[in-house]
């Protein structure tokens, strides 16, 4: 599934699959669409997701329902303040009957893994899923290991404020492709909730839609996908408008606009699109560019948000002509 231009037939695989998913996970995640949409397109373009918000909103849940949806292998990990490093990649453990080392991996050695309150961890443990999530290797005791394909971190924090919570330093926010905050759900879906795990957890009862392989095959047609020049000077010119806003200390990196274009087209692939469109930037363009950056002393103080001044980005950035984003242009060119 490496061909130039997706096929018809592999995008309405990615459609069709991607469909079944969202609709598992929705059956436990009720009333937010936006938040697994997102989720999976976060999964198709070999991201990493952060999940903020206060406790009992759902983020672990959302995080096992994802893992739940593919058949693989998964890797739980409590995120307390005592957590070492090697609790997270692995020891060499010494076997008197060899008189040789075996590697006992980790908990990050797995396709999806849950990273749970991440920030009540030291930054010293922290700092161990950098390799890992910017790499897919875990390096110990000199020696590196690859880590399995697709691999997925979802991580899930706490808001700063609370106790006994270490902030993510920026190194490591940036390492995540979206950050999304669950939110408490309508008073409808609330209800519902309460009717369905009044009998048993909705979780229990969620089958896999597909499997470790053929989710790999799906990353690779996104990963194809047309991204006209326009549509790509579209997201250079909202990365670049970051760097020079007043309200913010540290604009948006260059690897936000790599990954703003990754996530924009597995958005356009689920759509059934053989081509990424403005609406696609514009929509993930909050959830992968907020995080990653810093507010001026006169932002916190007036309490403009970065969530609010990158939508005050995008309003005033020019959107590209649309006979230029398709790509039937470059197919009729060539």
């Amino acid at each position: 599934m490496t061909t130039d231009v997706p096929s018809g037939s592999q995008l309405d695989d990615v459609v069709h699959v991607t469909g079944r998913m969202r609709a598992g996970i929705e059956s436990v995640i009720t009333g937010r669409p936006d938040l697994v949409r997102v989720s999976l397109a976060v999964l198709l373009a070999e991201g990493h997701l952060l999940l903020e918000d206060v406790p009992g909103v759902g983020k672990t849940t959302l995080a096992k329902a994802i893992a739940r949806s593919i058949d693989c292998t998964v890797g739980r990990i409590q995120f307390t303040p005592d957590l070492l490093p090697s609790d997270l990649t692995g020891v060499n453990i010494y076997r008197t009957q060899t008189h040789e080392f075996e590697f006992r991996p980790g908990p990050v050695f797995a396709h999806v893994v849950i990273g749970d309150e991440i920030n009540r961890a030291s930054p010293k443990t922290q700092s161990a899923l950098l390799e890992c999530m910017q790499e897919a290797q875990a390096t110990v005791d000199g020696r590196s290991y690859p880590l399995p394909r697709p691999f997925l971190v979802v991580a899930t924090q706490n808001p700063v404020e609370m106790e006994g919570t270490y902030p993510l330093p920026e190194a490591q926010r940036d390492r995540f492709m979206a950050r999304l905050a669950v939110g408490y759900p309508s008073v409808e879906s609330e209800l519902e909730m309460l009717d369905i795990q009044e009998r048993s957890d909705p979780i229990d009862e969620l089958r896999p839609a597909t499997d470790a392989e053929h989710v790999a095959a799906m990353i690779e047609v996104v990963r194809h996908l047309y991204a006209s020049a326009a549509v790509k000077r579209y997201v250079v010119d909202l990365v670049g408008a970051t760097r020079d806003d007043p309200g913010l200390r540290l604009g948006a990196s260059p690897r936000a606009a790599i990954q703003l274009l990754r996530a924009a087209k597995a958005v356009a692939a689920m759509a059934g699109r053989d081509h990424v469109l403005p609406d696609d930037v514009q929509q993930l363009a909050v959830p992968v560019l907020a995080h990653r950056l810093l507010p001026s002393t006169e932002s916190r103080l007036s309490g403009r948000t970065t969530a609010r001044i990158v939508e005050d980005v995008v309003e005033r950035t020019p959107l590209p002509a649309p006979a230029a984003t398709s790509a039937r242009v470059r197919r009729a060119a060539g």
